[in-house]
Parts: C-alpha cells; sequence; structure tokens
C-alpha cells in the first residue's frame, strides 16, 4: 500500500515523532497507518528501555488544591534536560498525573502507574508516549497527596513546590487563602525540615545536643556554662527548622506560629496547620554533567 508526504505529515502531527521515523514507520507498515502508529509505539519501548538508565535529574515539581474536593497533590516528574521541563505537552503530563493522584491515591508510584488517565489511557502508557516523542528519559520520582482543606505553591517554575494542610473552618474565606499562600511561601524560601518542636525525632536533638556539647567544651567552656550555651543553641535549632517557630517572613517580629493565632482571631475562626510537604526539583539526585567536547564528537561520529 503506498503512502504520501501528507500520510507521513498526519502521522508525525498525531505522535509527534520526526518525520524521518515517521516514513520509515510507514515504509515498515507498507503504507498501513495504524500499523505504523502501532510500529513507532512499539519502537518507543524500546527507546524507553535504552533510555531508562539515563540520568533524569531535571523536571518539575508541581502542586495543586481541590478544595471542592477536599484534596492537595504534589507531585515530581523528572527529565534530563531543563529544556524539556518547558515544553508545554511535559507540562500537561505532569498536570493529567496530578489529576490521576487526586482521583485515584494510588499507594505508591509502581501503582500509579497503573491508573487510568482522562483520556482512556494509563500513565505508564502515556509516560511511554512521552518518552517516545520528547527523545529523553522521563520518570515519575515520588509524590504526596492529603486530605482535608490544603493550600499549594509553585515557585520559579516549577523548581520549588509546596502543598500544606490545614484544619479550618475558615476555608471559604479569601483572607484564609491569603493566609495559607503565605505559610507555603514561607515554606518554599525558609525550607523548615519539621512543622513543630514536637515533631523532631528525640534521637536528632539528641545528636544535636552532643555535637553544640562538644563544641563548647573544646572552646575552653567550663561544663555549666557549656549547658546553657548548648540550651540557646537547642532554642535556636528549633527556630530555625520548625515551621511555627521560625519568624515570619513578612514579619520578623513574630513567628508563624503567632500568625496563625493572629489571623484566626481576625477572622473570628480557628485555624491550625496540620502537616506540610515541600519538594525542591532533583534533590537527592546526581545531575548530570554534560562535557561539550565529546557532545560535538558523537555528533561528528
Amino acid at each position: 500500500m503506498a503512502f504520501t508526504a501528507q500520510d507521513v505529515n498526519r502521522l508525525r502531527q498525531q505522535t509527534g515523532v520526526g518525520m524521518m521515523d515517521c516514513k520509515k514507520a510507514l515504509t515498515e507498515a507498507e503504507g498501513d497507518f495504524e500499523r505504523a502508529v502501532a510500529l513507532l509505539r512499539e519502537k518507543g519501548l524500546a527507546a524507553a528501555a535504552k533510555k531508562a538508565d539515563r540520568v533524569a535529574a531535571e523536571g518539575v515539581v508541581y502542586a495543586m488544591s481541590d478544595n471542592d474536593a477536599k484534596i492537595g497533590v504534589i507531585v515530581e516528574v523528572n527529565s534530563e534536560t531543563d529544556f524539556v521541563a518547558k515544553n508545554d505537552m511535559f507540562n500537561e503530563f505532569v498536570t493529567s498525573v496530578a489529576g490521576a493522584i487526586e482521583a485515584h491515591n494510588p499507594a505508591d508510584v509502581d501503582a500509579l502507574l497503573g491508573c487510568k488517565l482522562d483520556s482512556g489511557e494509563t500513565v505508564e502508557e502515556a509516560l511511554r508516549d512521552k518518552i517516545l516523542t520528547i527523545g529523553e528519559n522521563l520518570k515519575i520520582r515520588r509524590f504526596t497527596r492529603y486530605e482535608g482543606i490544603t493550600a499549594s505553591y509553585i515557585h520559579g517554575g516549577g523548581r520549588i513546590a509546596v502543598l500544606t494542610l490545614f484544619d479550618t473552618d475558615l476555608a471559604q474565606s479569601a483572607d484564609f487563602e491569603t493566609y495559607a499562600k503565605d505559610v507555603c511561601m514561607q515554606i518554599a524560601a525558609a525550607n523548615p525540615l519539621y512543622l513543630n518542636r514536637e515533631a523532631v525525632p528525640a534521637e536528632v536533638i539528641a545528636k544535636e545536643r552532643e555535637i553544640l556539647m562538644a563544641q563548647a567544651i573544646n572552646e575552653g567552656k567550663p561544663a555549666n556554662i557549656a549547658e546553657k550555651m548548648v540550651n540557646g543553641r537547642i532554642a535556636k535549632y528549633y527556630k530555625d527548622n520548625c515551621l511555627l517557630d521560625q519568624a515570619f517572613v513578612k514579619d520578623g517580629d513574630i513567628t508563624v506560629a503567632q500568625y496563625t493565632d493572629k489571623v484566626a482571631k481576625e477572622l473570628g475562626g480557628s485555624i491550625k496547620v496540620v502537616n506540610f510537604v515541600r519538594y525542591e526539583k532533583g534533590e537527592g539526585l546526581e545531575k548530570r554533567e554534560d562535557n561539550f567536547a565529546d557532545e560535538v564528537a558523537n555528533m561528528i561520529k
């Protein structure tokens, strides 16, 4: 069965695959359009397997809140290059993945891959299609899903994302939304490790105290003075690392806890920060190091 240039272009538009690959697929399929699509998808599976070992530490983190459904989601999807993170197709995929997490409440990433998207395909099938189309290794790395009143914030085009869970009777208030965004921005900027002092594991404080005591003794301080110094530094540790103890970024004279109480009193209701999660794109992942000379040499070969 013969095919035309228009057939090649139509296949390219439908799949997003390069012109030459589309022409090869139509040739192999003897002009059968649907068979050519299937061949490209089959080759995409092979391409995905080949790309699986390539470092994907770029991409985006994305967060969304649906306070009608009382569900919030935060997710990280990685790509090999920052260029792909700016691709509309990639970002639409990330948004659809967040929607699947909201709708299906998967237990983990493996379970998420089997969830259906609104398009009818599974997340895994859509992921493979995007790898075929974009030509990079893509990975869904992690996600968190909260049920309740949430607020979300995305900074730097998907470099940092925050999802915060609240217990409040003020969710319908525009002033609460402003407050909630302030808290999310605080978390993005100040990067607290814990919600409050009670959330800090005892072993963390014990280790911190041990290190600080050793430092004070090494500075030549008597044991009683060293103990007071350590207590002061532990208090500072809480102020630096616990969200509710941190100085509020918009008003350094009050803590986040005091800001929360202030807003609740002004609005005539109650607000409690229950939990939060902060994702930073690629944190903890090995970054790819590009060598321009090697890249040019490989292109020549």
